[in-house]
């Protein structure tokens, strides 16, 4: 746009104005007003999404959740911000792309803009894009319940609960097979590990310490810091559990889950509980992990017993299976591979008539039925949890 072709005193075709041109308060007035109605100085307490919606309301624009999270990393790319998730006040934000595109009546970023380059290690990596483009997904994928029971009947849930648009439902469920493939591990664990942490899928959960679907805790080193909300780690609670996904794909990253083969369920609770913790490789020996947590985590629901990677994946499974309401109940864990101890005799302890890896180790798979008993003998689901971490 040529601001200067209506001026007095330009010549007709000279693009650049004269120097008396520039000197007059009305065009000094002009450009001014041109280049902050296209430039976002950064706030604190700001978020690119929180200017993407602000931005939005004032002009009439409606977005969904996930549009507003992709416009978000199309201002990041526009404005040569390289982590989404880490920005500063004084930053400025470059809006005309957006807006131009939103008055060309727009809901989806410019491929221009979305493909621009960014870092591997922030939350923004194939976020500007529609989930069904990722090369480990069909175009035509729908939620799978057969395949994902738990994540499935989850999802459900959520929506039901108001925590979850229904119109991103299927998003939702793309993106967490997304994220599962990457980091090997089951949808359906990853289902369980948020029905124990912020009651399926909840992105407001909080106990004013720890924030969102996978409670991403405050201070250094900690989990919202990990994905760049170290500063302001109650901003998590804004986000949709769309946009939170990619901050749980971020963390992954961050905390380092081994590639070597399938990651079972204790081993991703882990990840999130406590990750040093990790270190401890035997199912049946206590944790050391500090705080209270839900009763489901200990040895036989007792808070005052150990914890162990035995009792955090029996534990899971059962409160899924509580929250969830399955009657009967067999676990499609990529934690059950062959191998895999916990997992197996976890099993075994739930489905009697299944075999498994621990059927000659009568040992371990009884402690575990018996614990299993005793969790059976409570008659109602514990009260509704509170994040305690």
């Amino acid at each position: 746009m040529r601001i200067e072709s209506n001026l007095p005193n330009n010549p007709v075709g000279n693009s650049t104005p004269s120097v008396v041109a520039l000197s007059r308060p009305g065009f000094s007035q002009a450009l001014a007003q041109t280049q902050s109605a296209n430039v976002k100085v950064i706030q604190a307490g700001d978020t690119l999404t929180s200017i993407v919606r602000d931005q939005a309301q004032k002009q009439g624009v409606k977005l969904s959740a996930s549009e507003e999270f992709r416009w978000a990393q199309a201002l990041a790319a526009d404005s040569g911000i390289t982590n989404p998730n880490a920005i500063f006040p004084g930053q400025k934000v470059q809006l005309q792309n957006m807006l131009s595109q939103w008055q060309a009546g727009q809901t989806q970023p410019n491929q221009a803009a979305s493909s621009a380059p960014n870092t591997s290690n922030t939350a923004s990596a194939s976020a500007a894009q529609p989930l069904s483009t990722s090369a480990a997904l069909n175009k035509s994928n729908v939620i799978n319940a057969v395949a994902h029971p738990v994540l499935s009947q989850t999802l459900d849930r959520a929506v039901a609960r108001g925590f979850i648009p229904k119109v991103e439902k299927q998003d939702v469920y793309n993106k967490v097979l997304q994220v599962a493939s990457k980091h090997k591990f089951s949808p359906d664990d990853f289902a369980r590990l948020t029905l124990m942490e912020s009651d399926g899928m909840n992105p407001q959960a909080t106990n004013t310490r720890c924030h969102g679907i996978i409670q991403f805790c405050d201070g250094p080193d900690r989990g919202a810091a990990e994905v760049g909300f170290g500063k302001a780690p109650k901003s998590i609670l804004g986000l949709s559990v769309y946009q939170q996904l990619h901050l749980v794909d971020t963390y992954f990253d961050k905390v380092g889950l081994k590639k070597e083969g399938p990651v079972p369920l204790d081993e991703l609770y882990l990840a999130v509980l406590q990750p040093a913790a990790r270190g401890e490789k035997r199912p049946e020996e206590p944790l050391g992990i500090p705080g209270k947590q839900a009763k489901y985590l200990y040895e036989g629901r007792d808070p005052q017993g150990p914890m162990t990677r035995s009792s955090i994946a029996q534990g899971l499974m059962q409160n899924a299976v509580d929250r969830l309401g399955f009657k009967n109940f067999r676990s499609n864990s990529a934690a059950a591979a062959p191998g895999n101890t916990v997992a197996n005799a976890i099993n075994n302890a739930l489905n009697p008539a299944s075999t498994s890896t621990l059927d000659n180790n009568p040992n371990s798979a009884a402690r575990i039925r018996l614990q299993v008993q005793k969790a059976a003998d409570y008659d109602a689901i514990e009260a509704p949890k509170i994040w305690l971490r």
